[in-house]
């Protein structure tokens, strides 16, 4: 008998009863990732099991992401960030960074059966007042829902 080592498990064939597991990649992980990680969960978890994970992950979730998921019914509160090197051996059905420096810096996942770009403007960067900072982070949150989600739902 022959076996595969583990650290190549080859090609996989797809198992229509079972959830495709995304991984979402951003810097620091506290804010876009984990907003996408949340309403892919949410939205189509039937089907796709989302984790996320940062390149330089921050020391916790940031909590203008957690409360602007929780308006729209996503509860994301129970969330840390993850270093992404610490899950590239896992088998991803898909990776999806989600800023600009991740995409440039995003460690080497060997079995990633397919990695896409959907940018977003990462919303920690706004000033002005409460409100006026809590509505970039509600346009990202909407952004998310309508662009990246489509995106993965399209693929399974």
């Amino acid at each position: 008998m022959t076996s595969t080592p583990l650290s190549d498990p080859g090609p996989r064939t797809p198992d229509p009863a079972r959830r495709r597991r995304v991984l979402v990649l951003c810097t620091g992980n506290s804010c876009r990732s984990q907003m996408a990680e949340g309403w892919v969960n949410h939205l189509i978890g039937d089907r796709w099991e989302a984790h996320s994970a940062g390149t330089l992950p921050a020391a916790m979730v940031n909590p203008n992401a957690v409360r602007v998921m929780a308006e729209v019914g996503v509860d994301i509160s129970d969330h840390r960030p993850k270093l992404a090197a610490d899950l590239t051996g896992q088998p991803w059905d898909l990776v999806v960074t989600v800023c600009d420096h991740a995409r440039e810096v995003c460690p080497f996942f060997p079995h990633p059966g397919e990695q896409i770009h959907v940018g977003f403007p990462d919303p920690v960067a706004a000033v002005g007042t409460e409100e006026e900072v809590l509505a970039v982070y509600r346009q990202v949150r909407d952004d998310i829902r309508e662009r990246l989600i489509s995106e993965v739902a399209r693929r399974g």
